[in-house]
């Protein structure tokens, strides 16, 4: 049975492109943000991510990562609450690197890393 698009949507974010493309393009754009080029910022920021998501969404199979342990957490808890909070942690680097500022920089990624553990957390919570 093939993924719906939003099952594809859910799980190319744990694919090993994607991850890669998130993580090496996210200092370059904040470094343009630091040097307030509003415009190659912008660019370097959501234009290869956006360009990797469609690929890995059109061209890779991601049944594999929906059944690996990693795919099980982020289907049972990437909700679009978390979703937000990593965006969130995401624009809050983006200020931070346009106000020049180290520690809104590193408030930002523990935003995004907060989020991205926040299944983990909920589950001691629970246990």
């Amino acid at each position: 049975m093939a993924m719906t698009l939003r099952e594809k949507a859910l799980y190319h974010q744990i694919h090993p492109a994607k991850l890669a493309t998130d993580i090496l393009t996210e200092p370059a754009s904040l470094y343009f943000f630091w040097r307030h080029d509003l415009w190659i910022g912008l660019a370097t920021h959501f234009l290869p991510p956006i360009i990797a998501s469609a690929l890995v969404m059109r061209f890779v199979d991601l049944e594999r990562l929906k059944a690996s342990p990693l795919g099980r957490y982020i289907g049972r808890h990437m909700t679009r609450t978390v979703e937000a909070m990593r965006m969130a942690g995401d624009l809050t680097m983006v200020a931070g690197a346009w106000l020049r500022s180290p520690w809104i920089i590193a408030a930002g990624v523990a935003v995004v890393v907060a989020a991205w553990l926040s299944g983990r957390w909920a589950h001691e919570r629970a246990t």
